[in-house]
């Protein structure tokens, strides 16, 4: 049994902690023997190889007695990065529970299970169900809209340091100004109007209308305010902090990616950049 689960890209401007989009780089888990222990065979740095690896603890969560298996997993995102690395750990988790106890859990109730877990839904939930995904938490039941997927290129530029999520929210202030959060929750509001009704005018200032996050975090991540600049020099749709960074994503016509590139080269950010899109199937499973 095969287990495909896609990043994500969370904090979608303005939607801090609620809004979010799946991309086409994954985590594959192949299910294969059973075993008399967990077995969690992959090649990414500092991760446990026992039932201490977050797939188990996901999928133990659901069903303590599961059946060991071994695994193995192969995954091209990055770890601490802002890519959902470990979103897509948690909703593997859940589909191999989900698997091998057939427990038949319909989309929504891993989106509950999985939101339970992470503790908002913003990236659990488009990895589970694909495309751009609005959530939040209502009265104790994460609830979840899929919006229509915005039609531009997802340029993701990927600082080769780590930014441990717990590192980032440290920083954030953990009080606003009243006018302030409400300019951010209007921006936010607007933002989710423009993609149902698939207005794109304004779809730029209202993606980098962020007030909670970006500005704290900025200092963390020098690049986002060059690259934001030179979105602007040649006519990209938006740049914003993807998830708690440090990756930069940018919203861009196709035709104007060699630009883009060519500038970033100039100004010496060298890192590697993703050509992205979005992935509207979400979590897989083929046998």
């Amino acid at each position: 049994m095969q287990i495909r689960v896609p990043a994500s890209s969370a904090n979608f401007g303005p939607g801090f902690d609620s809004i979010g989009v799946a991309l086409n780089e994954y985590l594959n888990l192949a299910v294969l023997e059973p075993t008399s222990t967990w077995e969690v065979e992959h090649d990414l740095p500092h991760v446990p190889h026992n039932e201490q690896n977050l797939i188990i603890k996901a999928a133990l969560t659901l069903v303590p007695d599961l059946t060991p298996h071994h695994l193995l997993v192969q995954s091209k995102i990055p770890l601490a990065h802002g890519l959902g690395s470990s979103s897509t750990a948690i909703v593997a988790g859940i589909e191999l529970a989900n698997q091998l106890a057939d427990l038949k859990l319909s989309p929504m109730a891993k989106v509950q299970l999985a939101a339970q877990i992470e503790g908002h839904p913003d990236n659990v939930a488009p990895a589970i169900l694909g495309g751009v995904v609005i959530g939040t938490n209502l009265r104790d039941q994460f609830i979840t809209f899929r919006a229509p997927t915005p039609p531009f290129a997802f340029l993701a530029y990927v600082p080769k340091y780590n930014l441990a999520t717990s590192t980032s929210r440290s920083i954030l202030p953990t009080k606003i100004e009243r006018s302030t959060a409400v300019q951010g929750s209007s921006a936010a509001n607007a933002l989710v109007a423009a993609l149902f009704s698939q207005q794109y005018e304004m779809l730029g200032a209202l993606i980098e209308g962020d007030q909670f996050h970006e500005a704290a975090r900025a200092k963390l991540v020098p690049e986002l305010t060059k690259i934001r600049q030179i979105g602007h020099e040649v006519g990209a749709v938006a740049t914003y902090l993807s998830g708690a960074g440090p990756t930069v994503m940018t919203l861009i016509e196709p035709k104007l990616i060699p630009a883009f590139q060519n500038r970033l080269l100039q100004v010496n950010l060298t890192a590697p950049l993703h050509e992205l899109a979005v992935d509207q199937t979400g979590v897989i499973v083929t046998i």
